[in-house]
């Protein structure tokens, strides 16, 4: 498709829209539905044709594979390895490219048309001495070669050649090489290969890279930017180094900075999130089968964070793997190393090849940087691959985890106070190094974070997280369907809490999960004790699904039991699961098809749900999505979540992103529309919404603005009590709103973002605020406030909704720190303090000192009266054998 037939979809795509937009101000709604339905059509069209457009020659359909052995200061560094290479019969370049206005040396074997023959060359290599070799491939250099004669004559020099070489030595951290930025013909996907090798002395972990091992690794010097420029030029250097031993993988990172006194490194708290922190991080797809992942991050003061892949695009950030990292600032940057325990991974030890990246983000410039990344992506299906790797051992795969917790509760209403000191225990045994059985016994939650109150100015109920550890561990297995809040078939947190959100005893549980060739299987039972007058009973969940094609999958869930209830309920339900990243021009293609079918005692009939949905989420240019789902009135997934039923759903999005190169002060710049429908199947019209996202801009600086406008349609079959005393009687409501956003880049030692909308509500007004503020003016302190507030004006009666939420943390150091969570709403008229000390000297080996404490209250600091109180101690050691 030629660029002016692209500026002509660009319009008629974005006239369809308007001419939506135009008939929904209207209230032509078939009309509005219509042009929507054109407008979409006319996206599929364009994602269809580029998908049959020739490849560029930015594809890899023309390209050639090259061997890189290192790349160097000084030219005749360069020349000698590339002589003594050649000594071997193998042709050999050396390249010269300019970065940050330093001129480097690239020595590389080749060009070969496939990676078989770039690998062979690359195992030859090693096996004679040459200790940093890796594959990469360069799109468009097809016709430098005449016929295969250099492959031929390659073949026969890995036939002929026997001798030997002195071997390379990596460079330490003050001599690592210079970093580089691959050709500008690798824009779209890269497919770099790094072959790792076994240390016979671990490094010690100490953010100094002086050990022999570091010296001897395996090292990764090509990263570029992947944002604000794709594949653009990074401002500082990187090296990365990477080796193994029988029981852990070591990665050590030394990252150059000009301005060393201006990283940033205000986070000393463990398990935080870092984004506004100068940090690297490296992400292992141990399965190398795109799809599943881990991501383990270190920022400058060694504060670690690290997250597991539920999906193979979205991560869940609550989880909690056991790694070791230390960092250090230096005169010249900053340097990490990562020391991660086979015991924590799942994985193939008959695979000796790992997806892998890297990515280091330099948070003053907004700048983040990757070995490999795809349409501004970074995941399982956009990493590259380390080979190498054998003889990997998780010992004997055992992990014995017990706990001693003290509790004092008291209720100040009644005057009881209660004391109880209870021990617990887990039990992690790795059947195989890929699939993982656990045993829980007495399973106490006492150190678990508490929920972030919300606010609820709906008719449907909310939505919040998972946060135990023994059901975040490898939760990505029970993900289905993409479904993230309505329908999920699946929801741990209806576990061991009540109706009411109060704690109810786990007697024991078990589960197995792990992967078997392409199977990815989950198997859960627990055993749940009686509460609030439902019997005790057993919750079962089995999830398998097969890996298909590069990047899909298809599966089945079953579940059985009813934690909340004692009447028998089941669910079985299918899914498939698309993902391709290999489309032309740096384009991706997802979507979902799934169907469950609920079974509860006493109903026979309309318990079905299916949907699908198809997405193209690109980060230039157009993106798209449109979804569609039906949940009939008596479906009832009771180990799962549903907050709406009896309806069908129709949703859709277009939007259009542009990212300016080099701009002085404009970073991205992207505008859409969405809309959505919900019918209910029993009556009609429920729900539909218009979002008109009129522009969101984003600065090189980081700070932001965004403006919207929304109208909405909401038809109420009964009353609606929205707030104490003040009922929404049943009717048909429409109304509009528009919204302003601001917020300010969160590497600032002061950041903040504010949300304003303001417009009509159910036949009256509403104005709606919130801010966050976040403070970090040193490493050691964190002080956080949020506040929501909503002012609603309605024939039944006006009223204000307040949320204030109050962080405080305190880091003594990288091991104790002190944690502190204050939250009030009106709504309630209660104040909730959540008060965590916790020592942490390594992963696996924790000391909680926790105090929850209740106060009704008649505003946020004034008329307060405890309630409940409960302190607890908690102590749990890891042993790992």
């Amino acid at each position: 498709m030629s660029q002016a037939a692209h500026k002509q979809l660009f319009c008629m795509v974005s006239a369809g829209s308007l001419l939506a937009a135009d008939y929904v101000a209207t209230r032509n709604w078939k009309s509005a539905l219509h042009a929507t339905v054109i407008a979409f059509s006319l996206l599929v069209f364009y994602t269809a044709a580029l998908a049959q457009e020739t490849p560029s020659t930015n594809t890899l359909t023309d390209g050639v594979w090259m061997v890189q052995l290192g790349s160097f200061g000084d030219e005749q560094n360069a020349q000698r390895l590339a002589e003594r290479v050649e000594t071997f019969g193998l042709a050999t370049q050396v390249s010269a490219y300019v970065t940050n206005s330093r001129t480097i040396f690239r020595v590389r074997v080749g060009p070969v048309l496939n990676r078989e023959s770039a690998a062979a060359i690359a195992e030859f290599l090693t096996t004679n001495g040459f200790a940093q070799t890796w594959v990469l491939t360069e799109p468009g250099r097809a016709a430098e070669l005449e016929s295969e004669t250099f492959e031929s004559h390659a073949a026969q020099s890995l036939l002929t050649t026997e001798a030997n070489v002195e071997p390379d030595i990596a460079p330490s951290a003050s001599s690592a090489p210079e970093s580089s930025v691959p050709p500008e013909s690798q824009v779209f996907l890269e497919e770099k290969v790094l072959r790792i090798y076994r240390t016979n002395v671990p490094p010690v972990l100490d953010g100094v890279l002086d050990d022999v091992a570091w010296s001897q690794a395996a090292m990764i010097d090509d990263m570029h930017q992947y944002d604000p420029v794709d594949h653009g030029e990074p401002s500082e250097r990187t090296a990365i180094y990477v080796t193994y031993d029988d029981d852990n993988l070591y990665v050590a990172a030394f990252m150059w900075d000009s301005e060393p006194d201006q990283i940033r490194a205000r986070e000393m708290v463990q398990d935080r999130d870092l984004d506004f922190d100068d940090a690297i991080a490296v992400y292992l797809d141990s399965f190398n089968n795109k799809r599943t992942g881990y991501h383990f991050q270190v920022n400058p003061n060694g504060s670690r964070d690290d997250a597991v892949f539920e999906t193979p695009t979205e991560m869940n950030t609550d989880w909690n793997g056991v790694w070791h990292a230390e960092a250090r600032i230096n005169e010249e940057g900053w340097a990490a190393e990562f020391s991660i325990p086979f015991k924590t991974l799942n994985f193939d030890p008959n695979n000796s090849e790992w997806g892998f990246n890297i990515e280091r983000n330099i948070a003053r410039r907004q700048e983040e940087i990757a070995w490999v990344s795809y349409n501004r992506e970074l995941n399982p299906g956009t990493s590259g691959l380390i080979t190498g790797l054998t003889g990997l051992q998780q010992g004997r795969g055992l992990d014995i985890v017990p706990s001693i917790v003290t509790n004092q509760s008291k209720n100040f209403e009644t005057g009881v106070t209660d004391t109880e000191a209870e021990p617990s225990l887990d039990v992690f045994y790795n059947f195989t190094p890929s699939l993982t059985g656990v045993l829980t016994l007495n399973t106490d939650f006492s150190a678990t974070e508490v929920d972030d109150r919300q606010i609820n100015l709906t008719r449907f109920s909310l939505f919040y997280p998972e946060k135990r550890d023994f059901f975040l561990q490898d939760v990505d297995i029970f993900s289905f369907g993409g479904l993230e809040r309505n329908g999920i078939p699946f929801f741990s947190r209806r576990i061991g809490l009540s109706d009411s959100g109060q704690p109810v005893d786990l007697e024991v549980g078990a589960k197995l999960t792990g992967r078997v060739g392409r199977w990815n299987v989950g198997v859960m039972d627990i055993k749940q004790d009686e509460s609030q007058g439902v019997d005790s009973s057993n919750l079962f969940v089995g999830r398998v699904a097969a890996n298909v094609l590069e990047e899909s999958s298809v599966g089945m869930i079953i579940t059985e039991g009813d934690p909340q209830s004692n009447l028998d309920n089941s669910l079985i339900g299918a899914d498939f699961r698309y993902r391709n990243t290999d489309l032309p021009g740096g384009k991706t293609l997802e979507g979902e098809l799934w169907y469950q079918q609920s079974d509860t005692e006493g109903v026979d009939t309309d318990q079905d749900a299916w949907g699908m949905r198809i997405s193209s989420p690109n980060s230039e240019g157009f993106n798209g999505e449109l979804a569609y789902d039906i949940f009939q009135a008596n479906f009832n997934p009771a180990l799962g979540f549903v907050n709406r039923v009896d309806i069908e759903r129709y949703d859709s999005w277009l939007g259009y992103s542009y990212r300016p190169d080099n701009h002085r002060w404009i970073r991205s710049l992207d505008t859409g529309l969405s809309f959505e429908n919900v019918n209910k199947l029993s009556s009609g019209l429920e729900s539909r919404g218009l979002f008109f996202e009129i522009f969101d801009l984003e600065m090189n600086s980081g700070d932001g603005f965004g403006v919207a406008f929304q109208r909405d349609r909401e038809v109420l079959l009964e009353d609606f009590e929205i707030s104490d005393g003040v009922v929404i009687p049943a009717g048909d409501y429409e109304y509009d709103g528009i919204s302003f956003e601001l917020s300010t880049a969160n590497e600032r030692a002061l950041a903040g973002d504010l949300e304003v909308d303001a417009g009509d509500f159910f036949g009256g007004k509403i104005i709606s605020i919130e801010t966050e503020f976040a403070w970090r003016p040193n490493r050691s302190l964190f002080l956080g406030l949020g506040y929501e507030y909503n002012d609603v004006e309605l024939p039944g009666g006006d009223f204000v909704t307040r949320l204030i939420q109050i962080d405080a943390n305190y880091a003594f150091n990288a091991r104790w720190s002190w944690v502190n969570l204050i939250q009030y709403d009106n709504e309630t008229g209660s104040v909730g303090v959540n008060s965590r000390l916790r020592w942490n000297p390594r992963e696996g080996q924790d000391l909680y000192i926790v105090l929850n404490h209740g106060f009704d209250a008649v505003g946020f600091f004034s008329g307060l009266d405890s309630t409940v109180s409960q302190f607890s101690v908690k102590y749990t050691h890891m042993f790992r054998f």
